[in-house]
C-alpha cells in the first residue's frame, strides 16, 4: 500500500509518474506527516514510510478515478510496508498514529473510506495465518469505534504474493470477511516486480482503478457507475 513502483533492488525510485497518476492541485490532497494539507503526488507515503524508498502506490490512481464523482479527495496515506497484522492492534504506535491522522484529517472533511492492502508478512506462519482473520475484525471494528464510524465503509485487497507458504491461507480470510460495508478487490493476477513480491508500477495503477471501481459500485451514494 505504501508503493514500491519503479524502486529496484538497490532501492532506488525511478520518479516515473504514469498519467494516471497525475497530481491534480485543485482536487487531490494528501495529509502530510505534520497533519497538513498539501497537494498530493507520488511517492505519497514518502515522509509516512520512512525506513524504506518509497514509489507508485495504488492511491494517486484511486483518487484520479473517483475525483469528477466525489469532487475533492482528500487522501490519508499511513500504510507502513513489511508489517504484520498485530503491529496494527490498537494500542500500537501503527494504530494509534493512524486513527490520529485519520481525526486530524476529519477536521477538513468527511472520511468515505479506508483502503486496506496487507498481509504478505503474515503468511510466513502457520500461527499468524491461523489468527489473520481475528485480527483482521478486531481492526476493522476498532477503527470504526474508535472514530466513531460503525458503518465506515472498508475497501480490502486480497493479497497477489506473500513471503512464506500461508498465502493462500490468507487470501481465504480476507476474500471471506463478511462484515458489513466491507467489501475485497483481488490483486492476484496483478504484474509482479522481479522480487516477486511487489507490483509494478502499472499494476498499483490498475490496483487503484479496481479500489475506485469497488467505491463508486459499493459506496456512492446513488451511484449508476456501472
Amino acid at each position: 500500500m505504501a508503493g514500491r513502483g519503479g524502486v529496484d533492488s538497490h532501492k532506488h525510485w525511478d520518479g516515473v509518474i504514469p498519467p494516471e497518476c497525475s497530481p491534480d492541485p485543485s482536487k487531490i490532497f494528501r495529509l502530510n506527516a505534520h497533519l497538513r494539507w498539501e497537494v498530493a503526488r507520488d511517492p505519497l507515503h514518502q515522509d509516512i514510510d520512512t525506513k524504506k524508498t518509497c514509489g507508485v502506490g495504488p492511491g494517486m490512481s484511486f483518487a484520479n478515478a473517483v475525483k469528477e464523482r466525489v469532487g475533492v479527495v482528500g487522501l490519508v496515506p499511513c500504510a507502513v510496508g513489511g508489517t504484520r497484522i498485530k503491529q496494527w492492534a490498537r494500542g500500537t504506535h501503527l494504530y494509534e498514529n493512524m486513527v490520529k491522522r485519520a481525526r486530524a484529517a476529519a477536521h477538513g472533511g468527511e472520511i468515505k473510506a479506508l483502503l486496506w492492502y496487507q498481509g504478505e508478512s503474515d503468511a510466513t506462519s502457520q500461527h499468524n495465518a491461523d489468527c489473520y482473520k481475528e485480527n483482521l475484525e478486531n481492526l476493522i471494528h476498532n477503527v470504526r469505534a474508535d472514530l466513531h464510524l460503525p458503518s465506515l465503509p472498508i475497501i480490502q485487497v486480497a493479497i497477489a504474493s506473500g513471503e512464506g507458504r500461508f498465502i493462500e491461507k490468507i487470501r481465504e480470510v480476507q476474500k471471506g470477511i463478511e462484515l458489513p460495508n466491507v467489501v475485497c478487490v483481488d490483486a492476484n493476477g496483478l504484474e509482479l516486480k522481479e522480487d516477486n513480491l511487489h507490483l509494478t508500477t502499472h499494476a498499483q495503477v490498475e490496483l487503484g482503478h479496481m479500489l475506485a471501481e469497488a467505491y463508486l459500485t459499493h459506496f456512492l451514494p446513488n451511484s449508476s457507475h456501472t
